[in-house]
């Protein structure tokens, strides 16, 4: 939990230290447009894969198979449009990461052994009488 403390402290430093950068080096205005601009294509991406994804649940459930991975991608898309929102230049790079399906395919198996790194180190054994 303080690694998250340290992250909700660090990341807006690094965007704002970004931001004045990039204004000095593009512009103020063109600072303010690309932030816009990313937001805007951000959100219409996360949308578009979004529901892509949600199909892709629907149609596994009706299969009746388990969506574990579908529904691994939709938490990716999720937070990869809520980086998209926020303005600046580091998390919409994270962001798109996120929602672009080639960039998720290559973390989703990382996260998929980091999940179950912690769900057997977290394991508890429920004994009933």
């Amino acid at each position: 939990m303080k690694w998250l403390l340290f992250l909700f402290i660090l990341i807006p430093a690094i965007e704002i230290i970004v931001l004045i950068g990039s204004s000095h080096v593009i512009g103020l205005w063109s600072t303010f447009a690309m932030i816009v601009f990313t937001g805007v294509v951000g959100v219409y991406l996360a949308k578009r894969q979004g529901f892509k994804v949600l199909g892709e649940i629907q149609s596994k459930l009706n299969r009746g198979e388990m969506p574990g991975g579908a529904v691994l991608d939709g938490i990716f898309i999720f937070v990869g449009g809520i980086l998209l929102v926020l303005p600046g230049y580091v998390t919409d790079i994270m962001g798109f990461i996120f929602v672009i399906p080639v960039t998720r395919a290559l973390l989703k198996p990382f996260v998929m052994k980091w999940m179950e790194w912690k769900f057997r180190k977290n394991s508890t054994i429920i004994v009933q009488k």
